[in-house]
């Protein structure tokens, strides 16, 4: 499903967090948007969560306009970087939680659900795992839960905001192979927000650069690196 922002503007308070911004993400792709702390790639991400409301512009789900709808009503799902997991529950509820609270008429059988996370368990490698506390998993571990837990809901797109930030290196550098093999699997169109260059070079299909609430160019990770097209681009990617 293809995603596409148009003239998306947000202040808080008086700072532009963004000013005009148009994008469109294509079916099937793994975008990243990249950029220096403080640049809107984060409130963009939210926008089309619908998380935050902009200003001005329009969001739009292969061509539907959702600017006015819910999050629940977009179903986006969301993966926040500190795995927002709830301590006293397991994997296994853990990962169940967003079929659980779904209205009655939407809500699957305990059947269902359990097929549901049993499925999710085995794409995310924790086969095993659901009797485990978040507590007594590794941070990758929480982190692929907390993915499994946006995935339950079959999400018609994937937003994760700095996904891999509070892992050390070694561990990331793992997930970052491990989500891109995931992605070619699934093909569900995906937003993911970072400030590390490699991370979004390794894993994007193309790549977003933000600055100062607007964006200063999109490409592949070799036309961005081979031909910047201003010298904030330049002097980012120190090139």
């Amino acid at each position: 499903m293809s995603v596409a922002v148009q003239h998306i503007s947000k202040k808080f308070g008086a700072f532009p967090a963004l000013n005009d911004v148009s994008l469109k993400v294509r079916t099937g792709e793994l975008l990243a948007l990249l950029g220096p702390s403080g640049s809107g790639k984060t409130t963009l991400l939210r926008v089309i969560a619908g998380l935050e409301i902009p200003d001005d512009g329009q969001v739009l789900f292969e061509e539907e306009d959702v600017t006015e709808k819910s999050a629940y009503e977009r179903r986006a799902g969301f993966v926040f970087q500190h795995y927002a997991l709830f301590q006293h529950m397991n994997v296994f509820e853990n990962i169940a939680f967003g079929l659980r609270v779904l209205p009655r008429k939407k809500r699957p059988d305990a059947a269902k659900i359990l097929a549901r996370v049993t499925e999710l368990l085995g794409l995310i490698q924790l086969d095993g795992y659901e009797k485990r506390l978040p507590s007594q998993l590794s941070g990758g571990q929480r982190q692929r839960v907390a993915l499994a837990r946006a995935l339950a809901i079959e999400p018609r797109v994937l937003l994760l905001d700095e996904p891999f930030g509070a892992l050390d290196a070694k561990v990331r550098k793992d997930l970052r192979k491990w989500l891109r093999h995931f992605h070619d699997q699934t093909h569900l169109t995906s937003l993911f927000v970072t400030h590390d260059q490699d991370e979004a070079f390794e894993l994007a299909d193309r790549v977003v650069i933000f600055n100062q609430g607007q964006i200063q160019q999109i490409g592949a990770p070799c036309e961005l690196r081979e031909n910047p097209q201003n010298d904030f681009v330049r002097e980012f990617l120190e090139v």
